[in-house]
């Protein structure tokens, strides 16, 4: 694919796209990509002593071999196994035996497939971004066909059966982007440099996306540093890509490495993308996640900052590029801590939770704030009060999935969001939920513990509007009930609730590596607990404004942090809240 450069880095192949893609079995097999996906095949081969290798006469297999070995590939592509020696001499050895010669080709192809494969292309003054859809059918539309049907004529030719079942595999790259430079206004020099790296305006995935990066749990929070770490150092563009993610009303640009592209481009299944005229005013904040090793030492062992640039009127998120840090959840509350504080910034009350809006059958709109740590039953309560309300709700409309905000008003609270997609532990979800929504979803460590997946869960216009709050509950999974600790209890006093509130207790779902009960100010380590006093003055002032606007403010016992009842505590609750929503609207 010589109109094409790749790189090829642990699970990893990302092609990055110049101006075409081959069009032909010929150039694919002449590319060098090809030939690197072949020769580490091999390799792996070697390192077992297979008996696939049985195709080859000579150890160890060298280069003229290989080189023998695919020009024989490019004429079975058109031509039997009988007519081979006449046109390729030599090519005859590696047909001795057809059905060894049929394994080698399934393992070969099966190899590319292991890999995460990516297609970015990088826009070289083509507007490929004005044509997206053609852009991706004449790329990876026409390379997975490609592949697939050469993979296909190959084998056909070589056992001479034409198969009875085809298995429609994406056979090419399972995620493309279409990226172009923007001349994005930034407030001072050290941010042009950024400039130079692409800006994602269009992703293609095929669903499902399985994805293995190298860390399944997060760890630590985010430190604020007195330094700017873009100034330790330069981007090299082409190791880099900018996801524009609208979260809320900000605009933060996420620049990633190639290491962490599977996690990048995962983006687009929790984030909006800024549109065309976002990009031309200066972002709220930007964040450089795969920071080149040992950059950021200085801020310490852990080094997960952010600098905020107060005069610029812009925050800085930084993570180095280690494996440790191999995790979507540091992209994904990263981002969120930086909209957090721009959030304290302008006197809103950032929140940790799941804010939805409810429409009864024959009744009003009601809506539920859900705050409470990662792990404490949010989401999961959400889910079983849409599973229990079929009968009895005619709408359940996400807002806030995970984190958002609140303004007050003349008119009362208002909440609005940041995500419209949800990043879901598959663990608690109800039996068949994840299959159910297959065909939308990325999976991420699907094998391991805290096993993940990413929804779409909402529109971003649910997101921004601004709902009117009716209920603000906290999310308690730690304690079981009786008659003292009911499903659902309701707080007398606003001093009460900053108590339960601000202590943030939750038992520790083993989605990072704290285990058992902890506490959390606010359940909120995204902000709140990097900017305490400011925090304290807008809880205090927010908490009394929902008791003078007669909000009810109370804990929901989710009971998820509890062994066994993972699925059904969330359902129970569900069930007890949804009796109070239908009293407070008869």
């Amino acid at each position: 694919m010589n109109t094409e450069t790749f790189e090829i880095s642990q699970n990893k192949v990302i092609v990055k796209l110049r101006e075409r893609v081959c069009e032909t079995p010929g150039e694919i097999l002449a590319s060098p990509l090809f030939r690197e996906i072949l020769q580490r095949a091999i390799d792996k081969l070697v390192k077992r002593n297979s008996f696939l290798l049985g195709i080859f006469e000579r150890r160890p297999v060298a280069g003229q071999d290989i080189d023998l070995f695919i020009k024989t590939l490019g004429s079975l592509v058109h031509t039997p196994t009988r007519s081979i020696e006449k046109i390729i001499p030599g090519g005859r050895q590696f047909l001795k035996d057809p059905a060894l010669f049929n394994e080698f080709i399934e393992y070969v192809y099966n190899y590319w497939r292991s890999f995460d494969r990516f297609l970015i292309a990088n826009d070289n003054g083509q507007h490929w971004d004005r044509m997206p859809y053609r852009t991706f059918h004449a790329t990876v539309g026409q390379l997975t066909g490609l592949i697939r049907g050469m993979y296909r004529d190959i084998q056909e030719n070589v056992t001479g059966i034409h198969p009875r079942i085809y298995r429609q595999v994406a056979a090419g790259a399972e995620v493309s982007s279409i990226a172009v430079l923007k001349e994005v206004p930034f407030p001072a020099p050290v941010y042009k440099k950024l400039n130079a790296v692409p800006v994602i305006r269009q992703i293609l995935i095929y669903p499902p996306l399985i994805l293995n990066p190298p860390m399944n749990k997060r760890t630590g929070k985010f430190e604020r540093v007195q330094k700017n770490p873009l100034e330790l150092f330069d981007l090299k563009a082409n190791e880099w890509l900018c996801y524009p993610a609208k979260v809320g009303s900000l605009i933060i640009l996420i620049y990633f490495h190639n290491r962490f592209a599977e996690l990048g481009h995962s983006l687009c299944n929790l984030f909006e993308m800024a549109e065309d005229e976002d990009l031309a005013r200066k972002p709220d904040a930007v964040y450089a996640f795969g920071v080149p090793d040992g950059i950021l030492n200085e801020f310490g062992s852990f080094p997960t900052v952010f600098y905020d640039d107060e005069k610029n009127g812009i925050l800085v998120g930084a993570i180095p590029g280690r494996d440790e840090f191999g995790y979507f959840g540091y992209l994904k509350k990263m981002a969120l801590t930086l909209h957090n504080i721009i959030m304290m910034k302008r006197k809103k009350l950032p929140f940790h939770g799941a804010f939805v809006r409810v429409r009864l059958k024959g009744g009003e709109d009601k809506t539920i704030l859900f705050i409470g740590d990662t792990g404490a039953g949010k989401s999961e309560t959400l889910e079983a009060l849409r599973d229990l309300g079929e009968t009895s709700i005619q709408d359940l409309v996400v807002i806030a999935d995970d984190m958002g905000s609140l303004e007050m008003t003349r008119a009362g609270i208002i909440g609005y969001g940041t995500e419209t997609g949800a990043f879901l532990r598959l663990d608690d979800l109800p039996p068949g939920y994840a299959l159910g929504q297959i065909d939308r979803a990325i999976i991420m460590s699907p094998n391991q513990v805290n096993a993940r997946i990413i929804l779409p869960v909402t529109t971003f216009q649910n997101v921004i509007k601004g709902h009117p709050v009716n209920f603000i509950l906290y999310a308690n999974n730690y304690e079981d009930i009786d008659e003292d600790h009911p499903l659902v209890e309701f707080f007398a006093t606003p001093d009460q609730a900053l108590s339960v509130f601000r202590e943030g207790t939750v038992m520790s779902k083993g989605t990072t590596t704290t285990t058992g009960i902890v506490h959390t100010y606010f359940a909120n380590v995204f902000g709140p607990v990097q900017y305490k006093d400011l925090h304290e003055v807008l809880a205090r002032k927010f908490f009394y404004a929902f008791f003078k606007h007669d909000i009810p403010v109370g804990q929901i016992r989710t009971r998820l942090g509890l062994a066994g009842w993972e699925r059904q505590g969330p359902h129970e609750a569900s069930q007890e809240l949804l009796k109070i929503i239908q009293q407070s609207s008869r």
